[in-house]
């Protein structure tokens, strides 16, 4: 028996625009999204500035954050007040402040894991944290393949926390669901997959769909 696993959409874009357009579409058929910022230094690219970011008050965001010191933008994420605010292990600086200034908000906080980053050697962060994303996609874009030897950190996490909320993000798509959900996930994030789609809302229910199958899991 598997567990309950969310698919959420993902929005990684760069400007006012597509983010207003992906923000829309989304919100016709799900409350809890991904919304991907990076600052530039710690990608290779820049998205939408944090400081344009926002979402309906119906939605459950989770603010995944790839920046070299997420120190720098601590203010702004506390007055967006998501309700997960996910750091990067390999980020430039000490998150342990972070993390508790995001703890006296009441914001749930999360870790994540660059394929190169050993589970073990980031111990005491997932110690602190509510939720881990293995990422396995490219940073701060959308359409990459997915890297499913990242798989075999899950059991890795799974034993150091067991309650534990376990994310996927990178390369999710029709061919691979099944696998990663059958993987002891708890969340599946989705981004170009759902956001390049022509009925984003059609290829959602899909993916959810595929999910629930039962089989063999190729």
């Amino acid at each position: 028996m598997i567990r309950q696993v969310s698919i959420v959409p993902t929005i990684t874009v760069n400007n006012k625009k597509d983010y207003r357009l992906q923000a829309e579409r989304i919100n016709v058929f799900t409350r809890r999204v991904q919304i991907d910022v990076t600052d530039g230094i710690f990608t290779p690219n820049e998205t939408l500035d944090i400081t344009n970011i926002w979402w309906p008050k119906n939605w459950e965001a989770d603010l995944h954050l790839m920046a070299a010191y997420p120190s720098q933008h601590m203010d702004t994420i506390l007055k967006l007040n998501p309700s997960l605010c996910i750091l990067h292990a390999e980020a430039s600086e000490d998150l342990t402040p972070c993390f508790n200034a995001l703890k006296e908000k009441g914001i749930k906080t999360g870790l994540a894991l660059l394929p190169s980053t050993f589970p073990g050697t980031v111990k005491p962060y997932i110690d602190m944290v509510d939720h881990v994303l293995i990422f396995a996609g490219q940073l701060g874009l959308q359409g990459a393949q997915a890297d499913l030897m990242q798989m075999e950190k899950i059991p890795l996490i799974r034993n150091m926390k067991p309650e534990l909320e376990i994310a996927w993000d990178g390369g999710a798509n029709m061919s691979n669901i099944r696998a990663l959900a059958h993987a002891d996930l708890d969340v599946i994030n989705v981004g170009s997959a759902i956001s390049t789609a022509e009925n984003p809302a059609e290829v959602f229910q899909e993916l959810v769909a595929e999910i629930d199958k039962n089989g063999v899991v190729l």
